[in-house]
């Protein structure tokens, strides 16, 4: 892939816009009653539009067969190589809702979840509890100290939470407490080299006394930890594209990756259309923004595939705010596939749509994994997709005599 010194030597600054649309696991599956995926099912005339503008194709996150995490998923799309530049999904859940995190800090994305009598997950999120019930089981984690590490926890929408670790030599090399499914017990964390057994120890003493602590808070009675990480030093995008950007996204860890690849991220509300409304009151000040929809992903994980598709309708019909705007550059596509019929992240390629000026239309008409096979763009890299956004903004300047 190109490299990001080769990308600052030869970006401009203009006044274009890019307007980077990101359903967040956009592609599907078939479902089995009907033989068409979630896309296919939702009537999208907006997006079909777009498509018979535009020009369209299908990406790979990391690489062809590789389930990709959201962090990587987006990284990606950013421009950056999804596996070097690793960033953990603690930080990124930490950074999102403004955690100052000091060098050798250790951040861990939480869950509340649900264990039966016998110490078997029953539900991972806990029946999506409320995240006014959130922080109030917060506060009784928060504050501890052990072994001389304090631990700190925030917490960040429904189930979700953020565990900061606090203290001396702490490592990163951990596994995960969460199994990734249900039907199991929670995993010991274990450490990956010697260095890292202290806070392997540390973690699982907090994770016993937590458990200890939620026994009377069914269906939130137990954790699960993932996404051990310090935070890391990235080029940002205005350094590498010369771009002045904006995030519009609700959920935290979107805004917190963000921040790390240096965005200036909006203020906004909680539904989509609080969302659309922001970038068109922030289009003027930005040349370069990132609009997050998160719900799509929620719905596939859920195995929602009716849920799916309505959310899909409620983005198209937000199309028009967009692109009464005029942006130079309208990017649809998706971090990763989502599809309902597994219920959770996969490996597929996803849908991506490029809408410019210079674009140079195919003949695809509808806006699907299926007719994007036959799409201009082909099948390429998440990472591809930046560059090709900058170059149909005219922000690269000629590479070579």
């Amino acid at each position: 892939m190109i490299n990001h010194d080769f990308i600052k030597e030869i970006s401009l600054a203009t006044p274009s816009k890019i307007v980077m649309l990101v359903i967040d696991g956009l592609g599907g599956l078939p479902d089995p009653k009907t033989g068409r995926s979630e896309l296919e099912t939702a009537r999208l005339p907006h997006l079909d539009a777009l498509s018979e503008k535009g020009v369209c194709g299908l990406a790979d996150p990391v690489a062809p067969g590789i389930t990709p995490g959201s962090g990587p998923g987006h990284l990606a799309l950013f421009g950056y190589d999804p596996v070097s530049c690793k960033i953990g999904r603690g930080v990124l859940e930490a950074v999102g809702i403004d955690i100052e995190l000091e060098a050798g800090d250790v951040a861990a994305r939480g869950n509340f979840a649900t264990v039966d009598d016998k110490g078997i997950v029953t539900d991972r999120r806990a029946g999506r509890i409320s995240t006014e019930k959130c922080i109030e089981l917060c506060k009784h984690l928060d504050g501890m100290t052990i072994d001389r590490v304090q631990v700190k926890v925030y917490p960040v929408r429904e189930h979700r939470f953020v565990v900061l670790f606090r203290g001396d030599n702490l490592q990163t090399e951990l596994t995960e407490s969460d199994p990734s499914r249900t039907g199991v017990a929670p995993l010991e964390v274990k450490a990956v080299g010697t260095m890292a057994r202290g806070t392997a120890d540390i973690v699982n003493q907090f994770i016993t006394k937590a458990k200890e602590i939620l026994a009377k808070y069914h269906p939130a009675n137990m954790i699960l930890l993932r996404g051990f990480a310090k935070k890391p030093q990235l080029p940002t995008m205005p350094e590498v594209y010369k771009l002045k950007p904006l995030a519009i996204a609700i959920y935290p860890m979107y805004r917190g990756l963000a921040r790390l690849v240096g965005m200036e991220v909006a203020r906004t509300g909680k539904t989509l259309e609080d969302e659309f409304e922001t970038l068109k009151e922030n289009y003027a000040e930005h040349d370069f923004f990132f609009l997050h929809v998160k719900g799509t992903d929620s719905a596939g994980e859920d195995g929602d595939f009716a849920r799916k598709v309505k959310i899909l309708e409620q983005v198209d019909g937000l199309v028009p705010a967009i692109t009464a705007l005029e942006p130079d550059v309208l990017i649809v596509t998706g971090d990763h596939a989502t599809p309902a019929v597994l219920g959770g992240h996969s490996w597929h390629a996803v849908p991506v749509l490029i809408c410019a000026r210079y674009c140079g239309p195919d003949a695809v008409k509808t806006f699907s994994e299926t007719a994007f096979i036959a799409g201009g763009l082909g099948r390429i890299a998440s990472q591809q997709i930046m560059t090709l956004a900058m170059a149909n903004a005219l922000k690269l300047a000629k590479y070579g005599a």
